[in-house]
């Protein structure tokens, strides 16, 4: 077999693979439409979900915040620790979001403190566009993230300022799940750059 029919083969193995991904992103996508949508149901049957048009938009919005970079990702590289590590650090910006905007994390519904996490996302966010998207850049993007987020942990906590319902205890475990989540998607990001430096010897 001659090297053109070789490269035409892997040509076309690579655009199979390509084809039989495209069905799981719909699925993804299609996923998303429902969420949106699940709450418009909802409001059919109970009156305990009452969402208004703006409820919708930032619903939305924080769902393509999460789809968009993610199709990227799946789109540029086909590393799956790489990928793996988008996953995890937009999910925790996903959860981090809508508890924040939702019941609060500090203090009681609607409190001002629970902005300081969107300075956690800021930091993130940041690190992510100086690091160019690079998986080592991004691992200290992470670590950079998960420092703040045990910053705001601290001054919610010695500042005095948990939920009625909560106490220092239950504001440094809620934190604490996000720090690791961010860890985690350090570590998975350090070693998909490793993988990198491996393949390049």
């Amino acid at each position: 077999m001659s090297e053109h029919e070789v490269a035409a083969r892997g040509d076309l193995g690579s655009d199979d693979r390509h084809r039989r991904s495209i069905p799981w992103r719909w699925v993804a996508w299609g996923a998303a439409v429902c969420l949106l949508l699940l709450p418009a149901i909802a409001m059919q049957f109970t009156d305990e979900v009452n969402w208004s048009v703006s409820d919708f938009v930032i619903f939305g919005v924080m769902l393509l915040g999460v789809g968009v970079p993610l199709e990227l990702a799946v789109r540029t590289t086909g590393d799956t620790t790489y990928r793996l590590a988008v996953v995890v650090a937009l999910g925790a910006a996903f959860l981090l979001v809508w508890m924040s905007l939702g019941v609060g994390i500090i203090g009681a519904d609607g409190d001002p403190a629970n902005r300081m996490y969107f300075g956690v996302l800021a930091v993130g966010i940041v690190g992510a566009l100086i690091a160019r998207f690079r998986p080592e850049g991004m691992a200290r993007a992470l670590v950079a993230t998960a420092i703040a987020q045990a910053g705001v942990a601290a001054i919610a906590i010695f500042g005095g300022l948990g939920r009625p319902w909560s106490g220092p205890l239950e504001l440094a475990l809620l934190n604490g799940f996000f720090v690791v989540l961010w860890t985690v998607s350090a570590w998975l990001f350090r070693r998909a750059a490793q993988g990198h430096s491996d393949t390049g010897r």
